[in-house]
């Protein structure tokens, strides 16, 4: 058994927005660029996908900025208490992002997306395609207070 897991990244992220903000994360475009190591080959078939799910590292979070004890969502003071693994922020122990954007284009290394939340310069740690088939197929089940913190999130 392995004590730990060593990523490299596969590609970047080039372009978007440099500094992090919540919100209004819709047609926000960007370049995920591959690492010289790929081939453009590495992307083909791709083109025939509209969505992409990209794990990446929230590479700006400090350890020290790591959160495990319950805390309000978004530091929303009137919102609930809830563990680290009841946010998909950046402030978790792996500092893991997982995000569903849209494909634009693939052109050689570079796969033109929109509405990814992940800042220029960001490690992208895996690039799959998004299938239908992975969407649940019972109905999804949030809290309130969820849905109220994300309705501006991909606003134009």
């Amino acid at each position: 058994m392995m004590d730990g897991v060593i990523l490299s990244p596969v590609a970047r992220v080039l372009g978007g927005r440099p500094d992090m903000y919540e919100d209004n994360w819709y047609d926000v475009k960007a370049v995920i660029r591959l690492e010289d190591r790929f081939e453009a080959s590495a992307l083909q078939g791709l083109q025939e996908f509209s969505h992409l799910e990209i794990v990446f590292q929230f590479d700006r979070i400090d350890d020290e900025n790591v959160q495990s004890r319950p805390r309000p969502p978004r530091k929303n003071p009137d919102g609930p208490l809830v563990g680290v693994f009841a946010h998909r922020g950046p402030y978790r122990p792996n500092r893991l992002g997982v995000s569903v954007c849209r494909l634009l284009a693939v052109d050689g290394r570079d796969l033109h997306v929109a509405d990814l939340d992940a800042l220029d310069g960001t490690p992208v740690l895996d690039i799959k395609p998004y299938l239908v088939e992975f969407a649940p197929t019972d109905p999804v089940r949030q809290p309130a207070w969820a849905t109220h913190l994300m309705s501006e999130y991909y606003k134009a």
